[in-house]
């Protein structure tokens, strides 16, 4: 059994999508990030960087193995269903240089755009234009690669699943995805696979999206004070 410690966000989705591909047991142990649950003291014991997610494979090779950060999670689970991970060299690191990619760029600079475009409360028109202009030239890298691949790194791989969330909320990040005809029908035809529409829906019943995330919520969430700036967390 594998326990995932999960909230249904971009890097949440990728997880629960790799496992529903993998056709892994797991449990979903929630961890709501607007009520401030990636802070507790004992959560910092699994993932030291107080995000989410963060599995614990209970039967691992030589006991229970934890696990933090979406990218390491994702090869983990790859190399332990033997799938969506090339082994041959070349064909491996095509997909690794591609997942490094979604983890160091279109994720981290997807999340400051649903910052200062979606949920600041200080309105910053440079962060705006900074991060609208990142997250378009990471779409443009994007449709270049998929005009010359099916999929990211050839075949699809776990490569597809990290970058494929992300890409779920281009309206967020300033993006149409009528500007990126080869992302559009990537996007589609990820999305139409069955372990990612099962993937990506799990934990929709853990969140009310009829309700805006209170001032609370996001000083939880981003560390922010009164005045909408970031405040030193310990």
């Amino acid at each position: 059994m594998i326990d995932v410690y999960f909230w249904p966000t971009g890097n949440g989705k990728k997880i629960t999508i790799m496992l529903e591909e993998c056709g892994l047991e797991y449990r979903i142990i929630p961890i709501n990030i607007g009520k401030g649950d990636q802070h507790r003291p004992e959560y910092k014991l699994i993932s030291p960087n107080n995000k989410m997610p963060a599995i614990i494979d209970h039967d691992a090779d030589g006991g229970p193995i934890t696990i933090f950060e979406s990218g390491a999670i994702l090869i983990y689970l790859a190399e332990k269903a033997g799938k969506l991970l090339p082994t041959e060299l070349h064909a491996r690191f095509r997909v690794l240089q591609w997942l490094f990619w979604q983890v160091g760029g279109l994720g981290p600079m997807g999340g400051q755009a649903h910052y200062f475009l979606q949920y600041a409360k200080v309105k910053n028109e440079e962060g705006m234009r900074r991060f609208r202009n990142e997250m378009t030239r990471l779409y443009s890298v994007l449709d270049w690669q998929l005009g010359r691949e099916e999929y990211l790194a050839g075949e699809y791989s776990i490569a597809d699943i990290a970058a494929w969330p992300w890409v779920f909320r281009y309206d967020w990040q300033g993006q149409d995805l009528a500007d990126y005809p080869n992302v559009k029908r990537w996007f589609e035809a990820v999305g139409k696979r069955p372990a990612v529409e099962h993937g990506a829906k799990v934990g929709a019943d853990l969140v009310d999206r009829s309700k805006k995330m209170s001032d609370e919520e996001k000083e939880l969430l981003f560390g922010l004070g009164e005045d909408g700036f970031a405040t030193k967390r310990r």
